[in-house]
């Protein structure tokens, strides 16, 4: 397991947690502004869910994506291309679809068990991407932490100035990880 990293390794793992990040940040706006009224517990336990999964996801990606890499590793560029590729263009996708037709609010409150829910189904993509780090041979511990603590932050943040934000960028903010995602992955297929 490659635990050396550059400086550029350093800014990169930063913007693909910031990229990664999109899903739950957007997830944390929508709820707050579903539920105005949320207990300190509840905003709070979103950023901590929400950082835990997408910090854990890539790393068991990577493992898993350790077993098959041999395999992949003459195409790592390629694959590393298709797969951030595929996740930035499906979070651009959704994106559009939100800003064509925006979502409603639930009739009951939000749960525990929704937000680890939510965080389960934000991380799913930096599953895959652990899977693509492991084809890239990067440093694991470093994207993980990345990840996880610019996901934490990026959700305190919108906690503290969501709904002044949430109406000028919403989904576009999701558009921008997108494309984030698409230039990483074009990065590593140029080499």
């Amino acid at each position: 397991m490659n635990l050396s990293f550059t400086g550029a390794d350093l800014i990169q793992s930063l913007l693909l947690g910031v990229a990664l990040a999109m899903d739950a940040m957007a997830v944390t706006l929508s709820n707050s502004l579903c539920e105005p009224d949320m207990p300190a517990s509840k905003k709070l336990a979103m950023p901590i869910a929400f950082a835990v999964f997408q910090m854990a996801m890539p790393i068991l990606g990577f493992f898993g994506g350790t077993l098959i890499a041999p395999l992949i590793e003459a195409y790592a560029g390629i694959v590393s291309l298709s797969i951030l590729a595929f996740v930035g263009g499906k979070m651009i996708i959704e994106a559009i679809r939100e800003m064509r037709e925006p979502e409603e609010c639930p009739t009951q409150g939000l749960t525990y068990g929704t937000i680890m829910l939510e965080a389960v189904a934000t991380s799913i993509d930096a599953f895959v991407v652990g899977v693509s780090l492991a084809a890239a041979g990067a440093n694991i511990v470093l994207y993980g932490a990345a990840i996880g603590v610019t996901t934490f932050a990026c959700c305190c943040v919108v906690l503290l100035i969501g709904r002044r934000l949430g109406a000028h960028f919403g989904p576009r903010s999701e558009v921008a990880g997108g494309i984030v995602l698409i230039l990483i992955g074009l990065k590593a297929f140029l080499g």
